[in-house]
């Protein structure tokens, strides 16, 4: 049952002897993210939150029983009829911006919780679980390498009642979930019984041992649990279904535009972008193929897709190879890094504490390529990591060529841009230095997704704008080839999730958007895995686009790109409708 309002705001009074709204909502936020956080110390130690009501929480791992996932319930339950009673009005602008994403939280969490129910069909979710518990304090180093060992064994200690837990826990799951499980639970057991122990000082060496052989049996025997049992079972749906997909999007996306008109909009502008593509690749296709005489015996929308695709099948030649494509992506970043400040398109960091390191084995189902990691909200100063995906040996040859041809040198390029330089690295940098602190641990763990991806995508843009290679056109064409991949996948996660259409007629789109078949098939898995994380791109990209030209307008003579750029980025991830407002 709500509290009646007087008493929520008697309440809050009394908690903040006399302070004012602002001061009082911000009580309530923190309380809001600690509490949230402790439900998940995995995720409490990779945001630097170490302690909580006297429990050290890196000595954890998450309760995933049934009595804790009830506790969990009723804390949104009741924490959404306490902002319920809020005066909106006595709120600031910031205020009603951190109000939004504390209520689309909420809402995301019960959907879940009531109906969802990931705890019950989503192995995947204990894995990476797992693993970010154990990886983040091996690599994060917000202590003594000792002190962090220590911790990492607490946790190995734990390990067997956490997946003990997820057996019982899980029901049904579909099929291609419980494969991802499968190879991402070894990954974390290579991380445990190589990676770690190879670094465990000798006088810890013992314990480590002790703490880590009933660990991984713990593993070894859920792996087998996954094969034999949970993947004989009823194979579970992986669509969220028409309803529920457009409820999580409007509180997942937060984009202030409905999925369903998103699509509509995504369908008009996938037209849009193929025929910019087909005026970029025309010069370039006359160079290329001369004698092909712009195939002008070919008609309409098949003349389009084989030109284009002729001239990105071209470009595609220029690639990294399997052994070098960790090192150019490292030399990507130095190079956008000096084009930012040759260009002076916004204030760089003034330290780099960004690492360039293969993506960890446990998160490489949804990160097939790449990634980004950033440092801490409560501990800026630590490392942040930009994951890049190793290609494995086991690969294929196909699909080797198939994924260099993809990420070629325009493209991976254009993956650096988005996941570090200037993209997802900096606008955490700038996140990173909010106050106050709740503020700016609230828009760092549950910050608008489209913000966030909206900022990469418009980031690759501006770059290109502003002169990034010169304004090579070969890079131009693979930026607008990126557009049209980003439109496609929101049309793919909407039609798959919410329409229910086939994966043959998606992957018809993917087609069209002519990305490479292991590109194709890495983003059909993608959607498979996650639902609404997809469309983030193309609504974000949007939205800050619209940003820019709505501050633009305002300033007239007076507008200043990275007076722009740095006043958005201030703000961290606020919901992209609230955006504009914060920047009067």
């Amino acid at each position: 049952m709500a509290k009646p309002v007087a008493i929520v705001l008697l309440a809050l009074l009394a908690a903040g002897c006399g302070k004012n709204s602002t001061e009082q909502f911000a009580a309530l936020s923190q309380e809001f993210v600690n509490t949230t956080l402790s439900f998940s110390p995995a995720t409490a130690t990779s945001v630097g939150l170490h302690e909580y009501q006297s429990q050290k929480l890196d000595d954890l791992l998450d309760d995933m029983s049934a009595q804790a996932l009830e506790r969990q319930r009723r804390f949104y339950e009741k924490f959404r009829d306490r902002l319920s009673g809020l005066r909106t009005d006595q709120l600031t602008a910031e205020d009603r911006a951190d109000l939004t994403l504390l209520q689309d939280q909420i809402s995301l969490a019960l959907l879940d919780l009531n109906e969802v129910h990931s705890p019950l069909h989503a192995p995947q979710l204990y894995v990476e679980t797992l693993g970010n518990a154990l990886f983040s304090p091996f690599v994060l180093e917000y202590a003594p390498k000792p002190a962090r060992l220590r911790s990492i064994i607490a946790r190995l200690q734990k390990v067997p009642l956490f997946l003990d837990q997820a057996a019982t826990n899980l029901a049904t799951a579909p099929a291609l979930w419980v494969n991802v499980a499968v190879d991402e639970n070894q990954g974390n057991i290579n991380l445990v019984d190589k990676e770690i122990r190879a670094a465990v000082p000798p006088d810890l060496l013992d314990a480590y041992a002790r703490a880590a052989r009933p660990a991984l049996e713990a593993m070894r025997k859920f792996e087998t649990f996954l094969k034999n049992s949970l993947a004989g079972r009823k194979d579970e749906d992986w669509r969220l279904g028409g309803d529920r997909y457009a409820r999580k999007f409007r509180w997942a996306v937060e984009s202030g535009v409905e999925a369903d008109t998103t699509l509509q909009m995504a369908e008009r502008e996938f037209d849009a972008v193929r025929a910019h593509m087909l005026e970029l690749a025309l010069p370039l296709h006359r160079t290329y193929f001369p004698s092909h005489k712009d195939h002008t015996d070919v008609l309409g929308a098949e003349r389009e897709t084989l030109l284009i695709g002729e001239v990105l099948n071209k470009i595609a030649e220029r690639h990294p190879t399997r052994e070098s494509f960790m090192d150019d992506a490292r030399k990507d970043v130095d190079e956008a890094r000096a084009f930012v400040q040759e260009k002076k398109l916004l204030t760089l960091p003034a330290h780099s504490n960004l690492q360039v390191i293969p993506t960890p084995e446990f998160m490489r189902g949804i990160y097939s390529v790449g990634g980004f990691n950033p440092a801490p909200a409560l501990e800026p100063q630590l490392g942040a990591f930009y994951w890049v995906t190793p290609i494995s040996d086991k690969m294929p040859q196909a699909d080797v060529d198939s994924k260099l041809r993809e990420y070629n040198f325009y493209k991976l390029k254009l993956l650096t841009i988005h996941e570090a330089m200037p993209g997802h690295y900096v606008q955490f940098e700038f996140a990173n230095a909010i106050q106050p602190a709740s503020r700016r641990v609230l828009r760092s763990v549950y910050g608008s997704g489209s913000y966030v991806e909206g900022w990469a995508q418009y980031a690759e843009q501006m770059l290109l704008e502003e002169g990034f290679l010169n304004h090579s056109p070969e890079m131009q064409l693979t930026f607008e080839k990126e557009q049209l991949r980003v439109i496609a996948n929101a049309i793919m996660d909407i039609r798959l999730h919410m329409i229910g259409d086939s994966e043959d007629y998606v992957m018809g789109w993917l087609t069209k958007s002519f990305q490479e078949h292991q590109e194709a098939v890495a983003k059909l898995q993608r959607a498979k895995l996650s639902s609404c994380q997809l469309p983030m791109y193309f609504a974000g990209s949007r939205a800050w686009l619209q940003a820019r030209t709505q501050y633009k307008q305002a300033k007239g003579a007076a507008f200043n790109l990275m007076e722009f750029n740095d006043r958005a980025l201030k703000e961290g991830a606020v919901p992209l409708p609230a955006l504009g407002a914060l920047l009067k």
